[in-house]
């Protein structure tokens, strides 16, 4: 692999033309900005929740202990002073209530729906954290690292960049094709593999463990963002959605995904990172 140039693949899999490698592509790696970015990115889609604001409070329960010899008066009784149930209640007479210490009580600090999960990201940090994961899909011991089979005899340059011509893919079965043909169909047999979740998240909306396999970057709406889809696994992105989807480049806030680009794609993202 050159560390100044690139290569071009056509449909075939076959060297069509070497550009000059972005400067994007050797930035350094910064694990712990990728991880920033992608956490904050993270926070937007949590959904807010909080507590009934009347919660533990609809009750008669009130506090008398202002006079001592007042007929209700808490004063002089050996009894802790906090709101109770009086008047004529039977079994309930004194009961505390309303407190956060006493049964049926409100919470003392309970979560708020108002509250902001959202967080800011610096514009330079999010900068550095996309030039530093796009940086990362040339990263081979990384791609390893994040589980990608990938042949000690693989011959394509990383990431793989095809002309523009892969843009116009309309069938799933032609982008399986592409991948088979270039050496990839152990990463495909890997992806279509699913785990159980151990534990409570099964009950939870999350009960089964699917893997992340190849990333397709488009320069613009085309008919690969339906055909790839489908494929298990994979993920296709335009390049004007990368500042918002950082968690595709780094699932999980690890970089190192195996991606595909188009000649288009590239050009578009080096414009947009000068």
């Amino acid at each position: 692999m050159s560390e100044k140039k690139i290569k071009i693949y056509d449909i075939n899999g076959n060297v069509k033309e070497e550009i000059e490698l972005p400067e994007f592509m050797k930035f350094d790696y910064r694990p712990d900005v990728i991880k920033k970015v992608v956490t904050f990115q993270q926070s937007s889609k949590r959904q807010p929740y909080g507590a009934d604001p009347l919660a533990g409070k609809r009750t008669s329960a009130h506090y008398h202990g202002r006079r001592r010899r007042e007929r209700w008066s808490m004063m002089g009784r050996g009894m802790s002073r906090m709101a109770r149930i009086h008047g004529k209640v039977g079994y309930l007479i004194w009961t505390a209530r309303f407190v956060p210490q006493a049964r049926k009580g409100r919470r003392a600090h309970p979560p708020k729906s108002e509250k902001v999960w959202i967080k800011k990201i610096n514009k330079k940090e999010l900068l550095i954290a996309i030039k530093s994961a796009l940086a990362a899909l040339r990263n081979i011991k990384l791609l390893k690292l994040r589980g990608h089979k990938i042949d000690e005899n693989f011959s394509y340059d990383i990431p793989i960049i095809f002309e523009d011509s892969i843009e116009n893919m309309k069938k799933t079965k032609e982008v399986v094709e592409l991948i088979k043909k270039i050496g990839l169909e152990k990463e495909i047999e890997r992806c279509k593999e699913v785990k159980e979740r151990s534990g409570k998240g099964k009950s939870r909306g999350r009960r089964y463990k699917k893997k992340k396999g190849i990333l397709f970057i488009v320069s613009s709406d085309c008919n690969l963002i339906k055909a790839g889809r489908k494929i298990a696994g994979v993920d296709v992105i335009k390049v004007d959605e990368i500042k918002d989807n950082l968690e595709l480049l780094a699932p999980g806030s690890r970089a190192g995904r195996l991606a595909i680009l188009s000649k288009s794609a590239l050009l578009k993202l080096h414009e947009i990172l000068k």
